[in-house]
């Protein structure tokens, strides 16, 4: 049975951006603009046109900027601070350190250098609609790597359909030369999944692992554009295709 609608997002806004540089050498990536717009802002107007009405950011590199930014930010959703200033915490461990602040019930995860559309339906209400949390512990949103745009490497996982479903198991690349389908930043996940994970910095995808081989680990396919925005030429890609998209 899918669950209903989370009401809470975390938004990963703590990195340090270095392959964004020279344009993060004096703001946090999630303030570098793209189309007149930051990252940050990006992210979170996708949140509140899903009718979220509750973020948690977290911060690191060059915290009081962006504290400074969500301050200053009107509208949806109301956002409360993860301060890792002191420590970075990775992805992991930075969900971790939040998950006071999210709940105990899903939530949505969406990493803040990424720019996507929707393709018809929204993209957080597809992932809600097909999350049943007595099967899974995170449903990732999926791009297949050949719409991956600027994304580097060759995929991430292999996607196991359910019979007449739009979702499936994942299993990892491994050793394989590629893989179809690339993570899109996007899933929906719950506090099950953070059981007995380990203290202080550690990758999310230390836990996806476990979860992967317990078959609790579950992706859905995109319906719209997507490009990753971890570097120059990928902000340019994603300006020029939100001004193209804005012309239409």
């Amino acid at each position: 049975m899918s669950a209903p609608l989370p009401n809470k997002a975390m938004v990963l806004a703590a990195g340090k951006g270095t392959r964004m540089r020279p344009l993060t050498d004096n703001r946090p990536k999630a303030l570098v603009e793209v189309d007149g717009k930051p990252l940050i802002d990006h992210a979170l107007d996708h949140v509140a046109g899903a009718g979220i009405n509750e973020a948690v950011v977290n911060v690191h590199y060059l915290a009081q900027q962006l504290i400074a930014h969500l301050d200053a930010r009107s509208g949806a959703p109301v956002t409360t601070i993860s301060d890792e200033s002191g420590e970075l915490l990775e992805t992991g461990g930075g969900l971790v350190k939040a998950l006071p602040l999210l709940g105990d019930g899903p939530f949505f995860v969406v990493n803040g250098d990424a720019i996507w559309t929707n393709g018809g339906e929204n993209a957080l209400h597809r992932l809600a609609k097909s999350f049943d949390p007595d099967r899974m512990d995170a449903l990732l949103l999926l791009i297949p790597r050949e719409e991956a745009v600027e994304h580097p490497g060759n995929g991430d996982f292999f996607l196991h359909l359910d019979d007449h479903q739009d979702t499936g198991t994942l299993s990892w690349r491994g050793n394989a030369a590629t893989a179809p389908y690339v993570y899109t930043g996007l899933h929906v996940t719950q506090p099950a999944l953070f059981a007995d994970s380990p203290s202080g910095a550690f990758r999310l995808t230390d836990l996806w692992k476990r979860a992967s081989e317990a078959g609790r680990l579950h992706g859905l396919v995109h319906q719209g554009r997507w490009h990753d925005v971890g570097t120059p030429a990928g902000r340019d890609a994603a300006e020029a295709m939100l001004q193209k998209q804005r012309k239409a």
